[in-house]
Formats: C-alpha cells, sequence, structure tokens
C-alpha cells in the first residue's frame, strides 16, 4: 500500500504559544519547537489531502507546510481555535472543481452556517470562485465513514461538557480537546500504533488532559508511539521530553510520520 503523512499543521492551545503578552521562557524560547500555531493536521493519502479543522492561522500553516489546497476536510468541533480560520478555504474551489466537501456532524453543520453565514446566501452559486467559501457538507456521526479512499473512524470525546470527535486512521488516532474519554470509545482505540493524544498542562484542566493524565491513557493503550499536541506554554519542548518515557514526546508544528 502506498504510504501517507500525517503532519502537525499546529500544535498549539487555543491561544497559541506565543501567547500574546506573556514573556515566560517558553514564549520567548528561541526553539522553533515551542511555537506553536492552534491545533489542525494534514493526512496526506494517495487520493488527496485531508485536513482535521480549520484554526485561524490555516492561511499561514499550509503556506509553511508548502500545500496549496486540501481536497477535504474533517471537523473535530465547534470551538473557535478549531474552526475560525474556515474562509481561508475560499481559494480551493478553483484547484477542485468545486465545492470544498466538509465532514462533521449535524451540529457542527449548524454552527459553520450560523457563524460563516454569508457563504450560505441565496444566490452564492453566481458568485465567482474566490469571493466567498463554497462548501459541501457530508454528515457523519459516530458510525465509520471514507474520505478520499481512506477508512475513518469516529472517536467519541468529552471536552468539558462538549461532545467532540477524534478520528482514527488505520492504526493511528488523533484525539484533542479530551480530558475524558467514555467508556465505549476505548476499544475504539484498541490496537492502535501510534496515538495523538490532547496533553495541556501540567496542572489539571476541566476540559482537557493534563500531562500525567496523557501519559497514563498511552500506558493503558499501549501504542508504540505518542505525540501530545494541544500545549500550553507550560510545556517547554525539549525539558518536557526529557520527563517522558521513550515511546512518548510532544509533538511539534511541521513534525511528519509516514503510516
Amino acid at each position: 500500500m502506498p504510504s501517507r503523512t500525517f503532519t502537525f499543521l499546529g500544535t498549539g492551545t487555543s491561544t497559541g504559544v506565543p501567547m500574546l503578552g506573556c514573556d515566560c521562557a517558553v514564549c520567548t524560547s528561541r526553539d522553533p519547537r515551542n511555537h506553536r500555531h492552534r491545533c489542525a493536521v494534514l493526512v496526506t493519502t494517495p487520493q488527496g489531502r485531508i485536513l482535521i479543522d480549520t484554526p485561524p492561522e490555516l492561511r499561514l500553516q499550509l503556506l509553511r507546510a508548502k500545500v496549496g489546497f486540501v481536497h477535504a476536510v474533517l471537523f473535530t468541533h465547534y470551538h473557535a481555535d478549531h474552526l475560525m480560520g474556515l474562509d481561508d478555504l475560499r481559494p480551493m474551489p478553483r484547484y477542485l472543481g468545486g465545492p470544498v466537501p466538509l465532514f462533521c456532524t449535524t451540529e457542527m453543520e449548524r454552527k459553520i452556517r450560523s457563524a460563516f453565514s454569508y457563504a450560505f446566501s441565496a444566490d452564492v452559486d453566481s458568485v465567482p470562485a474566490g469571493y466567498l467559501p463554497k462548501l459541501m457538507f457530508h454528515t457523519i456521526d459516530e458510525a465509520p465513514f471514507h474520505v478520499l479512499g481512506q477508512h475513518v473512524v469516529p472517536v467519541p470525546l468529552i471536552h468539558a461538557h462538549f461532545n467532540v470527535l477524534g478520528f482514527r486512521f488505520d492504526d493511528v488516532a488523533y484525539c484533542t480537546d479530551v480530558n475524558k474519554i467514555p467508556k465505549e470509545s476505548w476499544p475504539l482505540l484498541e490496537g492502535v500504533r501510534i496515538l495523538v493524544l490532547d496533553a495541556l498542562r501540567f496542572k489539571p484542566h476541566p476540559g482537557h488532559l493534563c500531562l500525567e493524565e496523557a501519559v497514563e491513557v498511552v500506558q493503558r493503550l499501549q501504542p508504540e508511539r505518542a505525540y501530545f499536541t494541544h500545549m500550553s506554554h507550560d510545556l517547554d519542548h525539549e525539558a518536557t521530553n526529557r520527563m517522558l518515557p521513550p515511546n512518548m514526546q510532544l509533538a511539534y508544528d511541521g513534525l511528519s510520520f509516514e503510516f
């Protein structure tokens, strides 16, 4: 099977790192691995590129990754740091020859239609390409689905009082923005070879796994490798990695692996 790649476009929490107004050691670090855009990933398959979430820095992230366009978008949830870059999809229908496919829940679709109502006006089809986002919704729930030939398994997760989705691509699972894995979702993560998991900071948080909790999840699932994401400025890349077991490490913007 031709190789596929998983690329971290952003690994930071909702404020990003550096955080505005902060002069801590991580925010002022010269290590580029401590510079974290808001969370998004790119899964490249033989049939095209799948983007997960559209954070505010999306245009900058895709330019940095030298990616001109994507073929489909999956959404984990509707918080601003995962959604508000959606308008950066405007140029892409020119290259796709049609609307950008968005795979999301019905709740997520309602939020997108509300937040970007100008993209769904009655005369949107008559507007020249590039003036407005042209989008096509594909409703997903908890059932597996296919996109660009890739089998995808949604993984329901709890993010404080919000229901969000992780996604499993064969033996790779991406679980950002989670503080609790429901009991029915643990079997969906069994046998993963590479696990990407939320690890916000050292101290517990009501909506995210802290580093210790994330390590405990990894130890329970026993993947070959685990990467932590959605990190705040509490976690210095090099210093934190020295604390972690050999099969666990902090991800960083631009990190890529094949699967």
